[in-house]
């Protein structure tokens, strides 16, 4: 009996290692305009559940035209929802800013059942986060 429980503990824990590993990974969006505005977004989920987040912006008339924020902290998987956390004291300093509590992204592939010829690129879509403009944005798996 005790080698059969250990048996499917093993099994749930390999399955829920190989999930992660499906979702770590490097993301990146880049948004430009005719060389007038560059934004640029790069997320790193690494398969120990922590992750780096850089944002680089340069707007022709901002102020300032060029800034770059940084973000870091653990991701969590559950179904295709991840979310991700800071810890304020260990995660957040005056490089790393951006505090990621609260934000949560949907993991989106193409489906392994479709056999059609259909593209899906693999993305996470933020669906909720505190920083406002992480809202809706889509980063693309690399």
């Amino acid at each position: 009996m005790k080698v059969l429980i250990t048996f499917f503990l093993l099994v749930f824990n390999l399955t829920l290692f190989a999930q992660s590993n499906q979702l770590a990974g490097e993301y990146s969006r880049s948004l430009s305009e005719k060389e007038k505005h560059t934004i640029e977004y790069k997320l790193t989920l690494n398969p120990d559940g922590t992750f780096v987040f850089h944002s680089y912006s340069k707007l022709q008339d901002g102020n300032p035209t060029e800034d770059n924020k940084y973000g870091k902290g653990k991701w969590s998987a559950k179904d295709n929802l991840i979310t991700f956390s800071a810890n304020k004291k260990e995660d957040l300093d005056s490089k790393y800013t951006l505090d990621f509590n609260n934000s949560t992204a949907r993991f989106i592939t193409k489906n392994s059942r479709d056999k059609s010829d259909k593209v899906v690129k693999t993305k996470l879509q933020f669906l909720k986060s505190e920083i406002f403009w992480m809202n809706s944005i889509d980063v693309f798996k690399l």
